[in-house]
């Protein structure tokens, strides 16, 4: 039934009948004038504000790496972190631990 209802209404338009839909005549919007020049100046300063951004991130990720950082003291292995009851399948190592072999 709508297939139907949408072949009749483009067949008629596109045959230009009477009976032509007003849902497809294009309105043209009109807009303020004045519109223009007030839209360049609000994005000319959202650009400075961008830009002004950029800057100050750089300059605060400059100074905050340049920084050293504190090196804590590795903690003491106690023995009751790493109970292993098993053997895992690669081997007595943890997959992800280095043993320093001496």
């Amino acid at each position: 039934m709508a297939s139907a209802i949408v072949r009749s209404g483009l067949g008629s338009a596109i045959r230009g009948g009477a009976s032509t839909p007003r849902a497809f005549i294009a309105s043209k919007r009109t807009f303020a004038s004045h519109g223009h020049h007030d839209e360049a100046a609000e994005a000319s300063k959202w650009e400075k504000i961008t830009y002004l951004g950029i800057a100050t991130c750089t300059i605060l990720a400059v100074v905050n790496l340049s920084k050293g950082h504190p090196h804590h003291e590795e903690p003491p292995s106690y023995p009751y972190l790493h109970i292993r009851n098993k053997e895992f399948p690669w081997g007595p190592d943890g997959l992800f631990e280095v043993k320093e072999h001496h």
